[in-house]
């Protein structure tokens, strides 16, 4: 079984994460969720890295991807011939934070696509830059693959300013958006840029086929709602004749961590762990407790490198 996984690969600088330590320099971007699938698919998955990277990072992106359990022996970045992205994060409290973008790889084509996706049996798209894919190329993924997919808005919904600033942007057909998601993730944020609550984000989303919306909230967990019938992704076959019934929605509260920590990465470890126990054929309640604890555990790891062992259990806390 094949996973493909759409993603920026980001060179983070990041300030103000430890008060008493020097900027830090690292791996961030999709290399979370990449980290995450690792650690929690089982064997008979492989994952499937679809990232362009640019050629001044691209054999530092390399050696990170050789060095996780799961990818496809014949899958790797792809080097395309610009500067990478990097990010320059300084955070003013453990989760609020600002970004500038440098560099940037542009999106993928539909031509450029398409051959990548005959093999695979679902898919993770996950817009780190927010640059990775027009809403034209979502849609043609949508009409010609058949697999689940899971959407993370991520970073859709920030624009960029002259100086690579991030501020954040509502964008102007987010039904369309949705519509090409099976399981659709979003954090507070970009939820208000779209809705007043929750609900209100769900009855556009279900209407648009979303059979799992997830609300990360941060240290106050995350809110869940499920379309009607939902509870693993063999219902997804059965979306059609299940419309009508009730939703099932809930706040689960995160677990709590006693040591101060990294928020760097949870909301992607929580969305692969999520994603990857269903393809497993967890129900949805065993796979949301999985991604609540493993990203829990990366609030007190440091970065993505060695983040899979960390999240097997095989290495201590840094």
């Amino acid at each position: 079984m094949r996973l493909g996984v759409i993603g920026s690969f980001v060179w983070d600088i990041i300030y103000g994460r430890d008060p008493r330590r020097e900027p830090v320099e690292e791996w961030g971007g999709i290399t979370y969720a990449l980290s995450a699938f690792d650690a929690a698919l089982p064997a008979s998955w492989h994952i499937v890295p679809l990232a362009r990277v640019g050629s001044d990072l691209w054999p530092q992106a390399r050696r990170f991807v050789t060095g996780l359990r799961r990818v496809a022996p014949d899958a790797m970045p792809i080097e395309v011939s610009v500067p990478n992205n990097r990010v320059r994060i300084e955070y003013s409290t453990d989760e609020l934070r600002s970004e500038i973008l440098q560099g940037g790889v542009p999106p993928w084509t539909w031509a450029g696509l398409r051959p990548l996706l005959h093999d695979l049996d679902a898919l993770y798209i996950n817009l780190i830059s927010g640059f990775e894919l027009e809403l034209e190329t979502l849609q043609l993924i949508r009409r010609h693959f058949h697999g689940p997919i899971y959407l993370d808005l991520h970073s859709l919904l920030l624009g960029i300013q002259s100086d690579g600033t991030r501020v954040p942007r509502p964008i102007a057909d987010p039904r369309a958006w949705f519509g090409c998601a099976d399981l659709l993730q979003v954090n507070e944020q970009e939820m208000s840029l779209m809705a007043p609550d929750p609900l209100a984000l769900a009855a556009t989303a279900m209407h648009a086929g979303v059979q799992s919306l997830l609300v990360t909230l941060g240290k106050r967990g995350v809110v869940y709602v499920l379309a009607p019938g939902f509870d693993r992704l063999d219902d997804l076959r059965r979306a059609q004749d299940l419309r009508g019934g009730p939703v099932r929605t809930a706040l689960v509260p995160a677990e709590q961590v006693e040591t101060p920590g990294d928020p760097t990465g949870c909301g992607d470890v929580f969305g692969a762990t999520y994603f990857s126990r269903l393809l497993t054929g967890d129900t949805f309640g065993v796979s949301l407790r999985a991604a609540i604890r493993a990203a829990s555990r990366n609030v007190v790891f440091r970065g993505a490198g060695g983040l899979a062992n960390f999240l097997r259990g095989e290495l201590l806390q840094t």
